[in-house]
């Protein structure tokens, strides 16, 4: 990062225009020649080349220099025969580009010098003073120094649960009648109560609350894309995920879900409490409970016929003492993954952590 400090000269400066400093086609030599001149005094009568020996710019930078500001228009040369048939150059300096037409007009009115020397003269177009501006209307306002200017937080997405709306206040009893008044002859029947309007018709039971709670709670640690949940969300995601447990759906089923439902490809994941929200909105069946097996068959198989040998009985291979327990993991491994779960979990710890 570059700071700049700038003080403005009180006297002894030039003005040049920023088309001369920046220019895209003039090299350094050619700009430090065309300020120079530009900067000298009213009436002064230096050549160019006078002007490059006190710059200290070589003969071959010079030459160049002096092609650049020739075809760039800012300076223009001719040579005339004055008077005794003695030939002088003419060079014109200018801050901005001339024609040839325009530079011609400018060096007919130069007198003409001495024989076998340079006249150079400058010439700047005339500074024009800004005209007069009709005055604005009103009266002026200053700026409001009364804080922040204010800002439109209608479209700001708030994480905060609905506001559930207020129930309606329940009218006193009817007083008892007097004892010399007769009560009316058709009481209204007893109506029960109707449910509360923030109780949604398929809430589940309160015995999964705690359950889901806690489910939901572990959701942080299954994924770093979910470490972030808005705190206020928590309670729907509970009822969300109490859904699924109501429906028969174990925790180990929710939590493989949730994972299978994340972005495989590396994307990230924004707003983790909406995609927990999609994830567990729909509440699929359980799984069939898998049939027991068949009862084998008491009966004996009948006795080889005579002569022939018995057939050699398979043999169900057993498993190994230390893999008493033991489970596949129904996670993405490439070869079969056993653990030993400490529920009815699915996956190993290296799929959950």
């Amino acid at each position: 990062m570059i700071y700049r400090h700038h003080i403005a000269p009180p006297r002894a400066f030039t003005r040049f225009s920023h088309d001369i400093i920046r220019h895209p086609r003039l090299s350094s030599d050619a700009v430090r020649l065309l300020t120079w001149q530009l900067s000298l005094p009213e009436g002064a009568r230096e050549s160019l080349s006078r002007t490059a020996e006190r710059a200290r710019i070589g003969a071959c930078a010079f030459t160049r220099a002096k092609r650049q500001l020739k075809e760039e228009g800012f300076v223009h040369e001719r040579r005339v025969q004055g008077p005794g048939g003695h030939w002088v150059t003419q060079q014109l300096v200018s801050s901005v580009p001339l024609s040839a037409a325009e530079a011609a007009k400018i060096l007919a009115r130069m007198p003409v010098g001495p024989a076998d020397t340079t006249t150079t003269a400058r010439m700047s177009p005339p500074q024009v003073t800004p005209g007069p501006r009709p005055p604005a209307v009103g009266e002026p306002t200053p700026p409001p120094t009364d804080g922040s200017p204010g800002k439109d937080r209608g479209e700001n997405t708030s994480h905060r649960p609905p506001v559930p709306p207020e129930l309606p206040t329940p009218e006193p009893p009817a007083p008892a009648p007097a004892p010399g008044q007769d009560t009316p002859p058709n009481p209204l029947p007893d109506v029960p109560p109707s449910p509360l309007p923030d109780t949604p018709p398929d809430a589940p039971p309160n015995r999964h609350l705690d359950a889901a709670r806690a489910l939901v709670d572990a959701f942080p640690r299954l994924s770093p894309d979910l470490r972030h949940i808005p705190r206020a969300m928590h309670a729907e995601l509970t009822r969300l995920t109490a859904r699924w447990l109501a429906a028969g759906h174990p925790p180990a089923a929710v939590r493989l879900h949730v994972l299978r439902g994340l972005p495989d490809d590396g994307t990230p994941v924004r707003r983790p409490g909406g995609l927990l929200r999609h994830l567990l909105r729909e509440v699929p069946p359980p799984p069939a409970a898998p049939t027991p097996p068949a009862p084998a068959a008491t009966t004996a198989p009948p006795p080889p016929p005579q002569g022939t040998r018995p057939a050699r009985q398979q043999t169900v291979p057993r498993l190994s003492p230390r893999l008493a327990g033991a489970r596949e993991c129904a996670g993405n491994h490439l070869q079969p993954m056993l653990f030993r779960p400490l529920g009815d979990e699915t996956l190993c710890p290296r799929c959950t952590g």
